[in-house]
């Protein structure tokens, strides 16, 4: 009689701790996806909000009127107006200070942004570690698996005068089966996290030519 060697078959015949090493493989590829979906909807509301508030801020004239009007809406701020915010708030605060140093007025509404844009690059990082979490440890998991498999194989053939591939194959074969798993974790949350992280510095490089062009504007008013 041939052995069943169906993947659900291989599943439930394997022993207990192969069993906990794919319940691992597979909630470490529920939650990579999971985090996928989550990062990927992030990213792109992120790139939608800038390019929102550029066209907001290069088609105003007066930033003053700007700030006031957002500063309305807190419910709708995004990562570039919250830089925007705190830059032109710091800006205002020190200009209204007597015998302040122009230069002085100008670092601090600097700092102020790249603390914001500090915060806000965290916030898209979250959770991030993860993917490569996942992405490097999940092939050892597997692999794991799949070495105590076999040596439950091996060792149950031990006992046997007469050895035959029909009797090793069920055994190696769903010990194989965490291998695979493991690289079905491990290749979409590495592609995934390679992705997420080339985004992630490409919207960091346009918040700061944001904040650069910002600063060109407050220094030429800061000598006004």
């Amino acid at each position: 009689m041939e052995a069943d060697l169906s993947i659900a078959n291989l599943i439930l015949g394997a022993s207990l701790l192969v069993k906990f090493v794919m319940l691992i493989l597979l909630s470490a590829s529920i939650a990579s996806w999971t985090l996928v979906f989550t990062k990927n909807r992030e990213i792109k509301s992120a790139k939608r909000a800038a390019q929102s508030f550029e066209d907001q801020f290069w088609s105003s004239e007066d930033l003053t009127a700007l700030f006031n009007r957002i500063t309305q809406k807190r419910g709708s701020a995004d990562a570039m107006q919250r830089m925007f915010e705190a830059g032109f708030k710091e800006f205002a605060r020190l200009r209204k200070r007597e015998g302040i140093d122009p230069a002085m007025v100008l670092e601090g509404s600097q700092r102020a942004m790249k603390i914001a844009l500090s915060r806000e690059l965290e916030e898209l990082e979250a959770n991030l570690p993860l993917l490569a979490t996942v992405g490097s440890v999940s092939p050892y998991i597997g692999l794991f698996g799949t070495v105590w498999g076999i040596m439950n194989s091996f060792r149950g053939l031990s006992n046997m005068h007469q050895a035959t591939l029909a009797m090793v194959a069920p055994g190696i074969s769903e010990a194989l089966v965490a291998t695979a798993m493991g690289l079905f974790a491990a290749i979409p949350a590495v592609v995934a996290y390679n992705r997420f992280a080339s985004e992630i510095d490409r919207i960091a490089s346009r918040y700061e030519i944001f904040m650069d062009e910002f600063s060109a504007i407050l220094q030429r008013q800061v000598h006004t």
